[in-house]
């Protein structure tokens, strides 16, 4: 039997570069995105944020805003709370500015290596369903 001591001492997930677009250049190299690892319980948290029950006590869950949160939160560069960025966008809030600066497939490369780093390889859906049963 093992003893605590891998429990205690979880090997730290690192932070990634992820490049997900050409178009953000400095010195002539595209400047990478730098993602984090989202907790259970941060998922957790905005599960419940997102999630809302109808007149009719139907539960509603809020896709799309989650995973704009979801992603938004774990990035770390660029600093997605900056003021100046988010006005430079016209913009306030993280989430907002991220869907501002991407395109679309810019955007998807982005949520799918956040949620890869996450440890989320598997089906998002099935993952959120297991969550709100609990």
């Amino acid at each position: 039997m093992s003893s605590l001591g891998a429990f205690l001492n979880p090997i730290k997930t690192e932070n990634k570069e992820v490049i997900v677009s050409n178009r953000f250049v400095e010195k002539g190299k595209s400047v990478p995105f730098v993602i984090r690892a989202i907790s259970q319980e941060e998922n957790k948290q905005l599960i419940k944020k997102f999630t809302r029950r109808d007149k009719n006590d139907n539960e509603i869950f809020d896709r799309v805003e989650y995973v704009s949160e979801l992603t938004s939160r774990a990035v770390v560069f660029p600093d997605l709370k900056n003021a100046e960025l988010q006005k430079a966008y016209g913009v306030l809030g993280e989430s907002a500015l991220l869907q501002k600066m991407l395109y679309i497939g810019e955007y998807a490369k982005l949520a799918q290596a956040v949620q890869e780093l996450s440890g989320l390889d598997e089906d998002i859906n099935d993952n959120i369903e297991e969550v709100k049963n609990e």
